[in-house]
């Protein structure tokens, strides 16, 4: 029987990851845990890392340790107990995470006990917190949305650092995730006021012709809320995803953000599920957006 192996990615190695969950990511809404374009996201941070499991070169799982919680996907034949019991180790504080593929084995600090997409003997889900995942079928749209580039970056960080406090986004990580190897999927949509200022604007992140893409991350500046220009900038991502060849589009938002869910709702997304983390013991919070 060939072992499990858990690798660490070091930035530019995420390469392998993100076609693994490519391959598993289907044409609906996937159902818990990760999207390529989750792990896109997180590669705006240069020193970011993703886990890859395998079994001799075939990857079962991959994801990533986002604050307090560990993120991950398996393939649909992986063995859930062996990962289970992986990840529970991985998530004891002081765990070894792995080395990184080209450079020396080193410890990093591990969360505290939530798990995204993994069921784990004996935890149980979260009872305080759960995520609605919404879907969005391509359909003809209008939309003022214009895409972004080079010398929209600053304009589009300027929308994020405003509509999430305590964002950490900058061009310089604007850059880094752009030019990762998750940078092609990336499709990103910025809407301006008449008067030409930044207004709200969207991620969107493409897995494959006939697969389903992800918006990460969605936001208004506070500024311009309530005229439309957050679903201007999440029917320009969905039309951008839908003319590579995404077959849906899926957005995952806290149940309990109703301003979120009526702006989905606005640009035409159903609520197909609600998912909860797998817990145990204490949380804290994740990094800035």
């Amino acid at each position: 029987m060939i072992s499990l192996q858990r690798h660490r990615l070091t930035h530019a190695e995420t390469g392998p990851a993100l076609r693994a969950l490519s391959e598993w990511t289907p044409a609906d809404a996937p159902a818990g845990g990760l999207h390529p374009g989750d792990v896109g996201w997180h590669l705006r941070f240069d020193d970011a890392t993703v886990l890859l499991w395998t079994q001799g070169a075939t990857p079962v799982a991959a994801g990533f340790l986002d604050g307090p919680v560990l993120r991950v996907t398996t393939a649909p034949d992986a063995d859930l107990g062996a990962l289970a019991a992986d990840a529970e180790g991985l998530l004891t504080p002081g765990a070894d995470v792995g080395a990184p593929t080209s450079g020396a084995k080193e410890l990093l600090t591990p969360g505290d006990g939530r798990c995204d997409g993994l069921p784990l003997p004996g935890w149980e889900p979260d009872p305080e917190e759960s995520w609605l995942v919404m879907s969005w079928s391509p359909r003809p749209v209008s939309s003022r949305a214009e895409p972004v580039g080079e010398a929209e970056a600053a304009d589009r960080v300027l929308v994020q650092r405003s509509a999430f406090a305590g964002s950490t986004f900058t061009v310089e990580r604007w850059r880094t995730m752009r030019r990762s190897p998750a940078g092609g999927p990336a499709v990103e949509a910025l809407v301006r006021t008449p008067a030409g200022e930044p207004a709200a604007a969207a991620t969107g992140w493409f897995a494959g012709v006939g697969r389903c893409g992800l918006l990460e991350p969605v936001g208004t500046h506070p500024d311009h809320r309530g005229h439309g220009y957050g679903r201007d900038a999440v029917l320009g991502a969905c039309a951008a995803l839908a003319d590579r060849g995404a077959s849906a589009v899926a957005v995952v938002t806290p149940s309990g953000n109703d301003a979120a869910v009526a702006l989905y709702r606005s640009a035409g997304f159903t609520v197909l599920r609600e998912n909860r983390d797998w817990v145990r013991g204490a949380r804290s919070a994740s990094p800035g957006r």
